[in-house]
């Protein structure tokens, strides 16, 4: 299942590495566009994160989001099999370079638990299991906060880094969407989700 899970994974990598600069670009500009598909409480913490690598870039939606009334914040990274924490963040902050190299803000910024949770995935199926890149740390995160409140799970991706089906474990957790710039996938609702083409 591993070597299954590994294989899946660079392949949908290899298709979101293909894609160029501009597509990237404009698939942000209609996250952003369109916004969250559920209408939050001003004041609500509201985490991202700083992409890397070809990830789809989820500041445009963040900054539409804090104009909403949104509290940010970025998850900064402690330890290997450990939960992520987040720190409060404005998107004129100037970040620092965490642990494995990924801009976080000050450890002297405010430690937070979100309300709404977005995270980058290299590749998401239709019942809302994402592949990550195999540390473990968004499933530890939800897993470890959501004992203490309930944190909505939205991931954020290309469409072409949808696949048939994730090998998924008893530890993974599943999200409750995922935004690609062409659907909004609902997995609340029903045992099988269901787009919304937006």
């Amino acid at each position: 299942m591993t070597n299954s899970k590994a294989a899946l994974r660079a392949k949908a990598l290899a298709k979101r590495d293909a894609l160029s600069e501009k597509k990237r670009a404009a698939a942000a500009a209609k996250l952003a566009k369109r916004g969250l598909p559920f209408t939050f409480l001003p004041g609500s913490i509201v985490s991202g994160y700083s992409p890397i690598r070809s990830e789809i870039d989820p500041m445009p939606l963040l900054t539409r989001l804090a104009e909403e009334g949104a509290k940010l914040a970025l998850p900064c990274v402690t330890a290997r099999g450990q939960s992520l924490i987040f720190r409060i963040f404005h998107p004129n902050d100037r970040l620092m370079l965490g642990p494995l190299g990924i801009p976080e803000p000050s450890p002297a910024a405010a430690e937070v638990i979100p309300d709404i949770m977005l995270t980058p995935l290299a590749a998401f199926d239709r019942l809302g299991h994402r592949i990550g890149y195999g540390a473990g740390h968004y499933d530890f995160t939800f897993a470890h906060l959501r004992r203490t409140k309930h944190i909505v799970g939205i991931g954020l991706a290309f469409a072409a880094q949808e696949i048939e089906a994730v090998p998924a474990l008893s530890h993974d957790v599943a999200l409750d969407y995922v935004l690609t710039e062409s659907d909004v996938f609902d997995f609340r609702s029903s045992e099988v989700a269901h787009s919304l083409r937006g």
